[in-house]
């Protein structure tokens, strides 16, 4: 690999705008050098708009390319695997935007050919990196709320103007995500409670269609036992008034309650009071991210959001997912 590892992106949607790519061309030791998508003329406005220089005519030319170390997917999901397997097969490193893939066996097909190749495999999971859940696993870790005996987390929101409307959303085609926002958003949590509690054993689920506005399911609910004997339980609603990102886990000496998506303070409450963490997250939230990838490329060092990681992931999803409504 050159002194700096040259990324080539695969998809120019809104993810990329702000939350990733620019961190990729602000990370000491990788260049993104070029983008690719299906509409060529938004690929060239792209790249001319973040000062890109290089649009491939495809994804098979940007893997291919002698000029592209590795590769960054940031796709919609059922485009995950095929790509995936393209890069695998060119043994160039790859980080993929979260989930993984739409179901589990798709996510073990991608970890799979990476592993046959020894070819490292990342996933946009990038909670993994932000500093203000680093500052929760590290409270933990200290013992500030003693043993930790159960986590439960509720996220609901109200139907947007584009679910009432029947306008199309791959977010909510069951074809491409079958739970719908439980797919883009619930796995950024169920990840992150694994990264902060260990991994799931067991998993149950309820899944239902209340509103009817679309093919998804928009009404979930779930609970489980991690291998440490962590109890928890959660519940995603797509339909209702308000909006709500609550988090909290209780242990045996205090509470620590934050949120997975809002940039509120971590609240610690213990035998000494209630304490607040005020952290801030970076710009480009996958700065972190895409840093720690820099040093793990360079470096071997482990990165804490692998295809290992996102593939439990995918396997917790899709048992809360196989529940009946």
């Amino acid at each position: 690999m050159s002194a700096k590892i040259r990324f080539g992106m695969i998809g120019c949607g809104a993810v990329t705008e702000v939350k990733s790519a620019p961190a990729y061309q602000h990370t000491a030791g990788i260049e993104l050098l070029g983008v690719t998508r299906r509409d060529l003329a938004k690929a060239h406005d792209y790249a001319q708009r973040h000062g890109i220089s290089q649009v491939f005519a495809s994804a098979q030319a940007l893997i291919d390319s002698p000029d592209i170390d590795a590769v960054y997917i940031a796709t919609p999901p059922d485009n995950h695997k095929a790509l995936a397997l393209m890069v695998a097969k060119a043994g160039k490193p790859c980080c993929i935007e979260k989930p993984l893939a739409p179901s589990y066996s798709d996510s073990v097909a991608i970890v799979e050919a990476f592993k046959h190749t020894n070819t490292p495999l990342f996933v946009a999971y990038y909670r993994r990196s932000l500093p203000r859940f680093n500052k929760v696993k590290a409270l933990l870790e200290q013992g500030a709320i003693g043993s930790v005996r159960h986590v439960n987390w509720h996220l609901s929101k109200a139907p947007s103007a584009q679910d009432l409307s029947g306008e199309y959303n791959w977010r909510t085609d069951k074809r491409i995500a079958r739970g719908g926002y439980f797919d883009d958003l619930a796995s950024h949590g169920l990840d992150l409670i694994a990264y902060l509690l260990g991994d799931f054993k067991q998993v149950t689920g309820l899944t239902h269609n209340q509103q009817n506005l679309y093919q998804a399911y928009d009404a979930i609910t779930a609970n489980w036992l991690h291998n440490n004997g962590i109890s928890g339980t959660a519940s995603w609603n797509f339909g209702c008034y308000s909006r709500e990102d609550k988090l909290t886990i209780y242990g045996s000496k205090g509470v620590l309650q934050f949120s997975v998506f809002d940039e509120v303070d971590i609240q610690l409450t213990s035998a000494e009071g209630v304490q607040h963490f005020a952290i801030a997250n970076p710009v480009h939230i996958q700065q972190q991210h895409v840093e720690n990838l820099a040093t793990s490329l360079h470096t071997h060092h482990e990165h804490p959001s692998t295809g290992d990681s996102a593939l439990h992931t995918s396997w917790v999803m899709e048992q809360i997912l196989a529940g009946v409504d």
